[in-house]
């Protein structure tokens, strides 16, 4: 990327993380991925019970390989053999735990984070809980409102997720939601039961937070995670 293009990339960060803090969202930025972990590794304590929601920037940024080697109490809702009933208690546990890592699909300029979960684990933890959330963010996930926001989530975070998870959705078959729009009057513009499979089940707005700086957003300059 050009001095210009990076430019106009940093003018972006700053606007939203100017606004996140505005809404009492704790803001950082991170230029490169590889300041995740030293970061993360200031603002965990030893002993830390800590939880992640799904997330492929955890991945790619080193942050699970952290938790498993480091002095927390992590719980893994990715440790190999967990059935139904083990993965339900992990959700339920995390509810209890210090800090709650996890991304988001889009972070508007205005200042919102915006998330669509499958199960509802994700935002449910996000909402409430974790005494600390702390969100990891590639620049690319940064988007001018909550229509774009809305229109990220079905042209690229959505169906990347249902490739992943191999999920038997119109996105998943086209790249693409069979509804690529944003309708005012009804935010994800399906109409009932158009998806059978949907991953896109919960959708959930962060604005304003009352406790202020409970979230705390990690925006990385480099792209990673869907």
């Amino acid at each position: 990327m050009d001095a210009n293009r990076t430019r106009v990339k940093e003018m972006s960060i700053a606007r939203t993380m100017a606004a996140l803090e505005k809404n009492n969202m704790g803001a950082a930025y991170l230029p490169q991925a590889a300041e995740v972990v030293p970061t993360l590794q200031t603002l965990l304590a030893k002993n830390d019970k800590v939880a992640v929601g799904g997330s492929m920037t955890l991945f790619e940024t080193g942050v699970i390989d952290l938790l498993r080697n480091g002095d927390y109490r992590f719980i893994d809702r990715y440790a190999p053999g967990l059935d139904a009933e083990q993965i339900r208690r992990i959700y339920l546990d995390s509810f209890d735990s210090d800090v709650y890592l996890t991304s988001a699909n889009a972070i508007t300029e205005h200042g919102e984070l915006y998330c669509v979960d499958g199960t509802g684990n994700r935002v449910a933890s996000m909402i409430y809980g974790p005494k600390r959330v702390i969100v990891i963010a590639g620049w690319q996930k940064i988007v001018p409102d909550l229509a774009a926001a809305v229109v990220r989530e079905k042209m690229v975070a959505g169906p990347a997720n249902a490739i992943r998870l191999d999920c038997d959705t119109y996105c998943e078959k086209n790249g693409r939601c069979m509804s690529p729009v944003c309708d005012g009057r009804n935010l994800m513009a399906l109409p009932a039961g158009a998806c059978e499979n949907s991953i896109c089940c919960n959708s959930v707005v962060f604005s304003r937070q009352r406790q202020k700086g409970r979230i705390v957003v990690l925006i990385v300059g480099e792209e990673t995670g869907y």
